[in-house]
């Protein structure tokens, strides 16, 4: 008996999925557990498998084509058998559809003009010429054998500060020009020679693919940010402990511990200690959640991913920096799966590398807050009342004020700032 092959729900997030891969063709034979296609999600590329033995008789979906939950992928069977009840109707409405896109287009005939209207006359521009017409015929100061009609004053004035009598409208009988035309005249009455018009080739433009990742980003913080009401704050960390720590630590460690790392393991302590931070809105309760699971932000080429970093308060630096950079190379060659990336309680964004002092970011739903990371900066800083160098950090915590409000927020920060300026607090 035939079955229908359908889209699979791959994350918790996914609403449909793009066909990346056929790993079968029609005709082939498939046992259960085969993998049949690779299917992009709005989080990776996940493998879809197939349940029972049979025949590949029909794939319903191209690669590259876009396939909603539930929609119709492929159908499998006992070779030669009769599908045709089950692909009856796969396509239903392609037809009507693709006869509306194909309907004749043609112009409407363009009224007839009224009798007496000339094809080329516009009544505008008629107009415009007609007007034209006039004004030339009254601003002229020639006479009929051309030459300029100016009295013997006019023409020495216009000599002396260098008038073209040919630029100036004459005020007198049959348009000559007096002495009053020369001593009212404004240079911006000449015609000036239009500048040349640089010409540029256009440049082609390029439409590119909404990827199915980016797709759901669009998507969820799109409705994070107009659901979620936003509030930021910011604090000044001094880095110069930080610093001295990372490199003790990176001097005796095997994995190399980053400036994020730092941070990853201060926001979990801090977390820790207020757990309204550490929060989520489910409409009708505010969950504290009892584990404390960070996500770090990456940057891949088609967007944007939050590997979770699962019991980071209880997890020491070396193994926070480890976690980090295995997950962070998974999302890179999209290979993270869905588990991975699920659980979040709270989220941390880090530019600074690219050297960006400050930002603010969208908050990751469902948590309450996310943390915006800047560049360490070389900046004077006053010390025993002298001008020393110093070196600071600033980071901006986004909440959602549903569920931290401004003094819980500002704890939380204060206790962060006192964990990155004192590392050894974090090992307590």
């Amino acid at each position: 008996m035939a079955v229908k092959i359908e889209m699979p729900k791959l994350s918790d997030t996914m609403e449909e999925g793009v066909i990346a891969k056929w790993n079968v063709k029609e005709g082939d034979k498939v046992s259960s557990g085969d993998v049949i296609a690779e299917v992009e999600t709005d989080k990776a590329t996940m493998e879809v498998e197939v349940f029972d033995d049979g025949t590949i008789l029909k794939i319903m979906a191209q690669e590259g084509e876009a396939i909603p939950l539930g929609g119709l992928i492929a159908i499998i069977g006992d070779e030669g058998e009769d599908i045709s009840d089950m692909v009856d109707g796969s396509g239903a409405g392609d037809s009507a559809e693709k006869e509306t896109k194909t309907e004749s287009k043609e112009p409407k005939k363009e009224e007839k003009k009224e009798s007496g209207d000339s094809d080329d006359f516009d009544p505008i521009l008629g107009d415009i010429e007609k007007s034209d017409e006039k004004e030339s015929d009254s601003s002229e100061s020639t006479s009929d054998n051309g030459r300029i009609k100016a009295s013997p004053l006019a023409k020495k004035m216009a000599e002396e500060k260098g008038i073209e009598l040919g630029s100036v409208k004459g005020s007198g009988p049959d348009g000559r020009i007096v002495k009053r035309d020369i001593e009212g005249y404004k240079p911006s009455e000449e015609k000036k020679p239009s500048a040349p018009v640089a010409t540029f080739e256009s440049e082609e433009s390029e439409e590119v693919k909404i990827s199915q990742m980016r797709k759901t980003i669009a998507r969820r913080l799109s409705e994070s940010k107009f659901t979620n009401p936003h509030f930021y704050e910011t604090i000044d960390i001094d880095m110069e402990e930080a610093i001295r720590a990372r490199t003790s630590l990176n001097e005796v460690s095997d994995v190399k511990i980053s400036f994020n790392d730092i941070v990853v393991k201060a926001c979990a302590a801090a977390l820790r200690r207020h757990p309204a931070v550490n929060s989520s809105w489910l409409d009708d309760i505010i969950r504290k959640h009892g584990d404390v699971n960070v996500a770090v932000a990456v940057a891949i080429e088609d967007g944007l991913m939050t590997p979770v970093i699962r019991h980071a308060d209880k997890k020491n630096l070396r193994q926070i920096s480890a976690e980090t950079r295995e997950l962070a190379g998974l999302a890179r060659d999209k290979k993270l799966q869905p588990e991975q990336m699920e659980g979040s309680t709270f989220t941390i964004s880090n530019l600074g590398m690219f050297g960006i002092e400050e930002f603010t970011a969208i908050i990751n739903p469902p948590n309450a807050c996310i943390l915006a990371v800047g560049a360490i900066r070389d900046v004077p800083v006053v010390k025993n009342g002298e001008v020393v160098p110093g070196k600071r950090m600033k980071v901006t915590l986004s909440s959602d004020h549903r569920i931290v409000d401004g003094a819980k927020a500002a704890e939380f920060l204060n206790t962060l700032r006192q964990m990155i300026e004192n590392p050894l607090a974090m090992m307590l």
